[in-house]
């Protein structure tokens, strides 16, 4: 599920739609997502924000339903400055999230075992400070490949 090649660091964005628009379309060239998916994740996101607090830092979560995929996969973005987003639950409430986790997934159980992966990786400081720190994409993925396919 968690592929290098869809890996970015210090991804400089402007703002959320942008990050999620560069994040959707890695999906579309990468073959693992139809371009109808891209609209779909801005449009979820808007309806129902992705932002979390975690231990370390604001992450968010874009996804959307499994109509739009082609092959599961996630992506990670550790974006160079936060960018504003909602908050999951609470919209109300503005995030600014350092990494995001873009999900395409078919099986809606496998979105449910992946959402609790990561929600149990916001528990760890260490972890996602690592994250946050890493220098190349080999790190990011040794880092989170234990913990998304445990």
């Amino acid at each position: 599920m968690l592929r290098k090649d869809l890996i970015r660091l210090d991804l400089d964005v402007a703002n959320r739609e942008e990050a999620i628009r560069t994040l959707a379309e890695d999906f579309v060239q990468a073959g693992v997502v139809k371009p109808s998916f891209v609209d779909a994740v801005l449009e979820r996101e808007q309806r129902s924000p992705t932002a979390l607090p975690a231990i370390a830092y604001d992450i968010a979560i874009p996804h959307t339903v499994s109509a739009h995929v082609i092959t599961p996969a996630m992506n990670v973005a550790v974006l160079k400055h936060p960018v504003e987003f909602r908050q999951m639950g609470s919209p109300e409430i503005t995030l600014y999230p350092k990494v995001l986790f873009m999900l395409a997934i078919s099986d809606p159980k496998d979105q449910l075992f992946l959402l609790r992966r990561i929600m149990k990786m916001l528990q760890n400081k260490e972890l996602l400070n690592q994250v946050r720190g890493a220098q190349t994409k080999d790190e990011i993925y040794d880092f989170l490949k234990p913990v998304i396919d445990a």
